[in-house]
Formats: structure tokens, sequence, C-alpha cells
């Protein structure tokens, strides 16, 4: 049987943070992708140490990270989202 651990969410922390240890991002200076495959996974950047969570079949990742829009626009399983 699973146990449930309650823990409070610092203040100016997300869910997705605590979780992926990566702040979730939002607003302009973001994009956003549609997975075409899953709808929840972890997204690991190749070749660096970021992850990204797919959450309702969207993940976003900041546009500053060019590794990420990199691999997001060059992979089959992901398509720009369109709102």
């Amino acid at each position: 049987m699973a146990k449930i651990v309650e823990t409070s969410i610092p203040e100016g922390q997300s869910t997705a943070e605590l979780v992926t240890g990566t702040p979730a991002f939002s607003g302009p200076d973001s994009l956003k992708f549609r997975d075409k495959l899953y709808t929840s996974r972890l997204l690991i950047v190749p070749g660096t140490d970021r992850s990204y969570p797919v959450c309702k079949a969207i993940v976003e990742v900041p546009a500053s990270d060019s590794d990420a829009v990199k691999f997001l626009k060059a992979s089959d399983e992901f398509e720009p989202f369109k709102e």
C-alpha cells in the first residue's frame, strides 16, 4: 500500500520545479511544443543536464535554451504548439 507523504511547497517554487529540479517557464520568453506520443514524461535534453516535464502532452522550454529548442524542432515526436 502506498504511503501518503504531505509536504508543503516553498513560496515562489512550482511543483514542476520540485519534481524535476527545473523551474517551470512561462511567458513570452518560452516556447511550447506538443508531444505527439506521450501525455506525460520527462524530457531530458541530449548532451546536457537539463530536463523539462511534459504535462498534458505539452512541454514548455525557455527560448534561450538553444539545445532544447533545436532538439524539439528536429524531433518527429514533437511539434510547435499553437494556442
